[in-house]
């Protein structure tokens, strides 16, 4: 990912020392198992930890420099690797990497990394969901225009349009944790995976200390079902983004002007149109979904690999473990901060709501002619009759509002009381329920209207 929209923090995760790091980490643990069941000794295991410690804690440019150096020559990262890490820690080098292969290594620090990813990921999730939250709340009883087709439909409220965001993206974080269970596993098997030349205690060991769990068959490599699971949860996290960046850029629109991304002092829309306010940060988030996406084809395929292990999903997941993780923890941030200052138009929302003449009420009306004796094929009939008559002659001379054309219908004129149209036009009666949903939503119902 570009460092246009790559946050540090997450970029540290897939920085060659961070890597450099783990693959120590778990050649280290691996030597001190074999030393407990007395394999190698207790001293080597104790030089290979204090030496290899102290190396790491002064890894530089230069070591990634020399390692690459050694990659050179052999072709092969994890040799080049242990050839550097023997140079730091001496003879006792000998038995680092016994019975192993680089299978344990490379996979075991992918399981680590992307556990890593995983955690920044579900902090992003919590900030977003925090904001959808206080929104939601602060726009409970915000009247809106709720929208079928694109189409005006019925009135609803704008916190209950964010409170069905905010359910979806708590659903999104479940799918995280449950995807970041499946990948955190530990393979430590040697060649083809049968233990012959490593004990399955060493294992257990490295897995526990790394909090991992350990993977029950590891053909050699860890299976790729688990990571195709990963990257589609992530996928389905960056179609919520969009789902809800959508929603902003539409009601952003001119036409709409219900809601827009904040507009910073100094910012500039257009380099033409000095009048511009666009929706940049929605779009963007649009775009970055597609990226996250993406990745989830790629790592599908890797699932079938060729009997015990090839390399096919290396390359694929060089790219798409660091890509799909930096681009979905930029979006999420970057919702969470445009979500937090979205700036919402109560006003217009209700202007637009009005703005057919009153014909978003005929689901009321219809409900009204039918509890005052009307049959529902007849008050059907009627309502659309109106309603239709309503949008046709809107803005012409002579056209009438959707209540002045029912009160002048013989149908419902001396059928339908007075009152009971008017409840039918008041549009709070669609906010009825919201004190369920919220409290279903966010376990609170939350301040009375």
């Amino acid at each position: 990912m570009v460092p246009r929209y790559t946050r540090p923090v997450m970029a540290a995760i897939w920085a060659p020392e961070n890597r450099y790091r783990i693959w120590f980490e778990i050649e280290a643990l691996a030597c001190e198992a074999m030393a407990d069941y007395g394999a190698i000794p207790k001293e080597a295991a104790r030089t290979i930890r204090t030496n290899g410690d102290a190396a790491m804690a002064a890894f530089s440019d230069a070591d990634i420099a020399r390692i690459d150096e050694i990659e050179a020559t052999t072709r092969h990262d994890v040799i080049a690797f242990l050839t550097w890490l023997a140079e730091k820690v001496g003879p006792d080098s000998r038995f680092v990497h016994l019975g192993m292969t680089s299978s344990d290594v490379l996979d075991t620090c992918f399981s680590v990394q992307l556990k890593q990813a995983a955690d920044l990921l579900l902090e992003d999730l919590d900030m977003l969901l925090a904001a959808l939250r206080a929104r939601a709340f602060e726009h409970k009883y915000t009247l809106t225009i709720g929208r079928s087709h694109a189409i005006h439909a019925e009135p609803t409220s704008f916190g209950l349009k964010l409170a069905g965001h905010y359910a979806e993206f708590a659903r999104n974080r479940e799918r995280l944790v449950a995807a970041r269970a499946e990948i955190a596993t530990c393979a430590i098997s040697g060649a083809v995976g049968t233990f012959a030349h490593v004990d399955p205690r060493v294992e257990t060991f490295v897995a526990e200390r790394l909090g991992l769990a350990a993977e029950p068959v590891s053909t050699q490599v860890i299976p790729r079902d688990r990571h195709a699971a990963f990257f589609c949860t992530l996928a389905v996290i960056a179609s919520g983004i969009e789902r809800l960046a959508t929603e902003v850029r539409h009601l952003q629109r001119s036409e709409v002007r219900e809601a827009e991304e904040f507009f910073h002092p100094g910012q500039k829309g257009s380099s033409a149109m000095p009048h511009k306010r666009n929706p940049v940060l929605s779009e963007n988030l649009t775009g970055l979904a597609r990226l996250v996406r993406s990745h989830a084809i790629p790592a599908l395929e890797n699932v079938a690999l060729w009997h015990e292990r090839d390399i096919s999903h290396s390359s694929v997941e060089r790219n798409i473990g660091p890509d799909a993780t930096i681009g979905l923890d930029f979006a999420l941030a970057r919702l969470s901060g445009m979500m937090e200052k979205l700036v919402v138009y109560p006003e217009q929302m209700l202007a637009n709501m009005e703005s057919l003449g009153g014909v978003v009420h005929s689901g009321e009306v219809l409900l009204a002619l039918a509890r005052s004796g009307i049959s529902r094929e007849d008050a059907y009939r009627i309502v659309q009759h109106n309603a239709m008559a309503t949008w046709t002659n809107l803005g012409k001379p002579g056209g009438r509002t959707f209540r002045e054309n029912l009160d002048a219908d013989p149908d419902v004129a001396g059928r339908v009381p007075a009152d009971v149209l008017d409840a039918a036009f008041d549009a709070r009666m669609h906010l009825g329920a919201l004190d369920h949903v919220f409290t279903r939503v966010f376990g609170e119902a939350g301040p009375a209207a």
